[in-house]
């Protein structure tokens, strides 16, 4: 299983997602519900007790809280 946490997937804006996260309500936000899903997803990947359907839904929301947590830290949304 490989890491996914954000400061992994995006190495190079560990400073500007630091900053976010302290003066960014809606970044924080999203931050700590794609922390979850990611451990969520870990968790289930470890139990070996799941369905397809639901590592795929889990794996797919991350996909998009990635999506639009980059295009904040890109400073493309806000």
């Amino acid at each position: 299983m490989d890491k996914h946490d954000l400061h992994t997937e995006f190495p190079k804006h560990n400073e500007r997602i630091h900053e976010l996260k302290v003066s960014d309500k809606h970044f924080r936000k999203l931050f700590d519900e794609y922390h979850t899903n990611n451990k969520e997803i870990h968790r289930i990947e470890t139990s070996g007790t799941f369905t397809d359907k639901e590592l795929n839904d889990l794996r797919l929301k991350r996909v998009h809280l990635k999506d639009e947590l980059l295009s904040i830290i890109e400073g493309k949304k806000n």
